[in-house]
């Protein structure tokens, strides 16, 4: 059994409690993340739709994932809810994306990358299917910059990765920067280990012109 299969296997068996577990991400940081998003939208990682209530009206909103029970479990809320996004949910690995390049205009993910197989290739995708002028927008856990912290989540990460497939280690600010990805905004939420940030693609841009939307 390869890497993924493990991963979706075990997201699967514990999609039926992973609202309760997903509650270590307040409702205020998903509507300030979210507030400004517009036109075509990706979710990465859209677990059981818990951003969907969140995502402004008119938002062309995709969502992936590549476990079906988080899917359907998210798909049940889409159907029972009148969202003011537009919402359609697709099985799908983010490591490989079946969309163009250049597709969306924003790229969402709440705590994806501690659980993709080869984050580093996740992220490149997501920087090939951004617009040039698009931005990823990330709420993220990851190893505290704290030396005693991040040795004791090195100790404890095999017992969560073998429970439900989160790497609770993982240098996610080292892998986006190695994808290639620029970040352009580092909020810290809790600590070093929960961030809000705004990545951007590493291409040309009008800095002037940008300004104003994410101030």
């Amino acid at each position: 059994m390869n890497g993924n299969e493990r991963i979706r296997r075990r997201y699967n068996r514990v999609s039926g409690i992973y609202d309760l577990m997903d509650r270590m991400i307040k409702e205020k940081w998903r509507r300030d993340l979210l507030a400004r998003v517009k036109g075509r939208v990706l979710e990465v990682g859209v677990g059981t739709g818990a951003n969907l209530p969140f995502y402004p009206e008119g938002a062309d909103v995709t969502g992936i994932d590549f476990s079906p029970g988080m899917l359907g479990k998210a798909q049940k809320k889409a159907e029972q809810a009148r969202f003011r996004a537009n919402i359609h949910l697709v099985e799908m690995d983010a490591q490989d994306l079946q969309f163009p390049d250049r597709s969306f205009d924003y790229i969402v993910s709440t705590c994806v990358f501690c659980s993709v197989p080869d984050p580093v290739r996740g992220l490149r995708e997501l920087e090939r299917v951004c617009k040039p002028e698009g931005r990823i927008l990330m709420l993220e856990h990851m190893r505290s910059d704290n030396p005693v912290a991040g040795k004791v989540m090195d100790l404890l990460n095999p017992l969560t990765v073998r429970l439900w497939g989160a790497n609770i280690n993982r240098r996610t600010i080292s892998n986006i920067r190695a994808a290639g990805l620029k970040i352009e905004e580092d909020q810290h939420l809790f600590g070093t280990i929960l961030r809000k940030l705004v990545v951007r693609p590493p291409g040309p841009r009008n800095d002037a012109a940008q300004a104003g939307r994410f101030s």
